[in-house]
């Protein structure tokens, strides 16, 4: 794709939850999210000997982690399904853009499981082929 292509590319509107997810991503992963996390079980640890270890007091801790585990596996999951397409479009990119590369390799993420496998398969005998010839040795062979 040339460069004039690319500035043409009709882009659909903005994806507001994959940039909603992408910030809390960043945000939520960082350092002082998980100081901050810290810091809510230590006050909430310190304030049970106050409610007396209460059934009220366990419900707390235990209703609000349920609610942010249950919000982030979703942004989570959108976070991991952008980066794994663009990761794959790039491939793709990089696949078309040889002339001696096989395109059916473009989009194998479609395969079924059984087709990957028949394919791995395929690949793991060329590089056994390639370690015989003295090109390599398999990773497992090595030292």
């Amino acid at each position: 794709m040339t460069s004039k292509e690319n500035n043409s590319l009709d882009l659909p509107h903005k994806d507001h939850f994959g940039q909603f997810a992408n910030s809390c991503s960043l945000y939520l992963g960082s350092r002082w999210a998980f100081t901050a996390a810290i810091g809510i079980i230590v006050v909430w640890a310190l304030t049970g000997p106050l409610y007396h270890y209460s059934d009220t007091w366990q419900l707390i801790i235990n209703t609000g982690t349920t609610i942010v585990t249950f919000l982030m596996v979703f942004l989570i999951q959108n976070t991991q399904n952008r980066d794994a397409r663009a990761i794959n479009l790039k491939l793709n990119e990089l696949i078309e853009s040889i002339k001696s590369a096989r395109n059916e390799m473009i989009d194998i993420e479609h395969l079924s499981d059984a087709e990957l496998d028949i394919l791995a398969r395929r690949y793991e005998a060329v590089r056994n082929e390639a370690a015989e010839r003295g090109l390599g040795e398999p990773e497992h062979e090595a030292k």
